[in-house]
């Protein structure tokens, strides 16, 4: 009985995740408007643009490995508290 039960649950679980993801396109509902042009912005922006990391969101980073330790620099702006 209890055997049959654990069966019924994974059964009930593995069914309730595999519905969740669905694999078609996303398309916009019929007569539906587009989200309106933000304040400033000179045109409405396309999917591609919205999907497209700015500069900002994702700076190069630039990591330079140390091989061994170095003396660090003066740092004008490390204070010592009043």
């Amino acid at each position: 009985m209890l055997v049959a039960n654990r069966l019924i649950l994974i059964g009930a679980v593995v069914l309730a995740v595999s519905a969740c993801g669905s694999r078609q396109k996303l398309t916009a509902v019929e007569g539906a408007q587009p989200a309106p042009k933000a304040y400033g912005a000179t045109g409405v922006p396309v999917p591609e643009d919205l999907l497209e990391a700015s500069t900002q969101a994702r700076p190069e980073r630039n990591v330079e490995l140390r091989r061994r330790s170095e003396a660090r620099s003066d740092d004008p702006f490390d204070l010592s508290p009043e």
